[in-house]
This record gives C-alpha cells, sequence and structure tokens, in this order.
C-alpha cells in the first residue's frame, strides 16, 4: 500500500503497523508498541472524541519534515474499541492546498450547518415566547375591542334619535306655519337627551378611535417583535422605540405585579438589528418579572458612555446567588420551575448581544435584586 495503516484498540496496543507508518514515525520494523501513543499525542484533542461519536476523523499532522493527511476511523465490537489510522503524504503543494480548500470546504458546510441551527434556535424561542404572551397579547386587544365594540352600539342608538331630529326639522320646514311645530320638535330634543348626545358623542367616538389604535399598536409591534430577521440588515435604529414596542407586547404579564419605571437617557441611532434585540429586551424583562414573588418595581435605564450605548434593567426580586450567575447564560439552564422555562432566553440573549459586538454585565444580591446592563458599540466594527 502506498498509504500508511495503523490499527490499535483503546489500550494503545497495535494490531498491525505497516511499512509506511514505520517509515513516517521513524520506528524499526519490531518496534512498533508504541505507535499508536505516538499518534494520540499528535492528535488534536477533540479528534478521538469525534472518531468515537460519528465513526471518523480527518485532518493533516506534521510528521517530521513532512505533512500527512490522516482519516482516523472508529469501531466498537461487543464492547472492545479500535481505530484504524490511515496515512497519506502531501507530495507536493498543489497536493497540500487542494487538502486545505477541501477541509475549508467542510469547515464551512459545517458552519452554514450551525448558523442554520442557530437562527432556527433562535426563531423557535422567539415564537415560543410570543406563545407564552399570547393569552395576555389577546386581553390587551380584547379590552379595547370590547368598549369599540359598545360605542359603536351606543353611537347606533345616537344617530337613531338624530335622524329623528332631522325628520322633525325637515316635516317642520315642509309645514305652512313652521313656527307651530317648534314646541315639538323641543320635545323631541328633550325626550331623546338630545344635548347629552351632543356631548358624549365626541368623547365617544375619540375613545373609539383610541381603542382601534390600542390594537392597531399591538398587532404592528408583534408583527415586528415576529420578524424572523432572516432579510433583516444592520440598520440604523431608535433603541427606546424597540424596547416600547416590547414593553407593550408584555405587559399584561408584569402590570399586575410590577410597577415599571423608565429612566431614559438621550441615546442616538444605533446600528443594530432590531428585532433581535427585542427579543434580549423580552427576556430581560420577563425574567425580571419572574424573579418578582408578589410586588416589585422594574427600573429600565439607558444611557451613552462614549463610543457605546448601555440598556439596564434592574428589578428588586430574589436576585441570584454567585454559583448561579456563572451558569445563567449557560444553554437550557433554568431556575425555573420544570414546565415554566426552556433555559433559552439568557443565552440566546447572551449570543445575540454578542453577535453586536456587546456586552452583558450582571450586578446581583440575593433578596435585594438584580442589574443587567447590555452594553452595544453605537457603530458595528469594520471588517
Amino acid at each position: 500500500m502506498r498509504d500508511g495503516m495503523l490499527l490499535f484498540n483503546d489500550r494503545g496496543e497495535v494490531a498491525l503497523a505497516n511499512d509506511v507508518v514505520r517509515e513516517l514515525f521513524g520506528a524499526q520494523p519490531g518496534d512498533v508498541a508504541g505507535l499508536a501513543r505516538r499518534l494520540v499525542d499528535l492528535l488534536p484533542a477533540a479528534a478521538l472524541g469525534q472518531a468515537r461519536e460519528s465513526g471518523c476523523w480527518s485532518g493533516s499532522l506534521p510528521l517530521g519534515a513532512r505533512a500527512v493527511i490522516v482519516h482516523l476511523y472508529h469501531h466498537e465490537h461487543q464492547g472492545e474499541h479500535a481505530c484504524l489510522a490511515l496515512f497519506r503524504h502531501i507530495d507536493d503543494q498543489e497536493d497540500y492546498e487542494n487538502e486545505l480548500q477541501r477541509r475549508h470546504a467542510e469547515l464551512r458546510q459545517a458552519y452554514l450547518r450551525l448558523n442554520g441551527a442557530q437562527e432556527k434556535l433562535l426563531q423557535s424561542e422567539k415564537m415560543a415566547s410570543i406563545g407564552q404572551l399570547a393569552a395576555g397579547v389577546a386581553h390587551e386587544i380584547n379590552n379595547p375591542i370590547g368598549y369599540v365594540h359598545s360605542n359603536l352600539g351606543s353611537l347606533q342608538e345616537y344617530l337613531r334619535s338624530l335622524f329623528t331630529v332631522i325628520e322633525a326639522y325637515e316635516r317642520a320646514l315642509r309645514a305652512p306655519d313652521p313656527k307651530a311645530l317648534i314646541p315639538e320638535i323641543d320635545d323631541i330634543r328633550d325626550r331623546l337627551d338630545i344635548d347629552f348626545i351632543s356631548r358624549d358623542l365626541p368623547q365617544l367616538m375619540a375613545e373609539s378611535r383610541e381603542g382601534i389604535e390600542r390594537v392597531t399598536r399591538i398587532v404592528r409591534d408583534l408583527k415586528d417583535f415576529s420578524y424572523s430577521g432572516r432579510d433583516e440588515s444592520w440598520k440604523l435604529a431608535d433603541l427606546h422605540a424597540g424596547l416600547e414596542s416590547t414593553i407593550n407586547i408584555i405587559w399584561n404579564e408584569l402590570k399586575y405585579k410590577v410597577t415599571l419605571e423608565r429612566r431614559y437617557g438621550e441615546l442616538p441611532m444605533v446600528e443594530c438589528l432590531p428585532s433581535e434585540l427585542n427579543q434580549v429586551y423580552m427576556n430581560m424583562l420577563l425574567n425580571a418579572g419572574h424573579a418578582i414573588a408578589d410586588r416589585g418595581h422594574i427600573v429600565v435605564s439607558t444611557g451613552v458612555d462614549g463610543d457605546e450605548v448601555w440598556i439596564e434593567f434592574q428589578d428588586n426580586g430574589s436576585g441570584i446567588s454567585p454559583e448561579l450567575r456563572q451558569r445563567i447564560f449557560d444553554p437550557f439552564f433554568t431556575t425555573k420551575p420544570v414546565g415554566s422555562g426552556t433555559g433559552l432566553g439568557l443565552s440566546i440573549s447572551y449570543g445575540i448581544v454578542n453577535k453586536h459586538h456587546g456586552r452583558i454585565d450582571l450586578d446581583s444580591t440575593v433578596g435585594e435584586g438584580s442589574r443587567f446592563r447590555i452594553v452595544l458599540p453605537i457603530r458595528q466594527p469594520k471588517g
């Protein structure tokens, strides 16, 4: 064979080492016992683990003055583990470049798969959050729709009364003596309380318009929040608008036990992915609300520090112990009861902020509350 071949078990015992392998390692014909250990020492730390998990690993290794391509295959049978390593010389620069291109293509495919999985995970968590909030959003929409519906009923009665008065005036205009019908018209006006209708009608219309605008705003905010972001590009955005949009969506989850205070500073337009930052705001606000048992206070603050902006969420809830602070950004880690949290919110938030070349600072005291500060660059670094 032109390729080197080394067969060994998980105890490092060599079953087969051909002449090419012995030449590569500079071993004598009878001296093959340590070849497996020498190979394992040269391999990257994750190579054997990947071979065990997926069945194979491939990469390049320097052996002496030459580089070789190594294909490592793993096999398990009846509790016994064995590895077959195949070695191929890279004879010239062209072979080496071809191998590098092949490995680059493999890495690119792996990156694309990972990136796609991350996007799906982000969207899945975002939609799961919206599903969790659906009842609250429905309640927020149902209230204005309810009084708009009631106002329309009143408006129908008002219009019937107004048309009755108009008909009375029309009869008076057609009568030989219109003044004779004035007492009748006054009686109709008093009976239908036209004076009250004239005062109440503008207020009724204003309330109805406000209710419809409230529904429109909630639907628009929900649409913006649920936007997948697949085609979203980096843009200059008003972070306060995103905060208000998110608060508008989740307020039903907070309003019964939380007083919310806004301490907004003057912020410039920030280069960002707005809908992804909305996801971060929602996670921070909901976590702050969940940390408050009965009644509590949340303060949302913003400000500028040099070429960075910051958004801070502070609550007076239960706080986070020092040992848990090291794990709160780990995927699937949650302190909430089983079934009430995925453990992805802070992990995804951390990834989004990191994608924006920012950071999340945490200051927390058990029994006093927590403060999460998101720090973002005003402009994304070039390149």
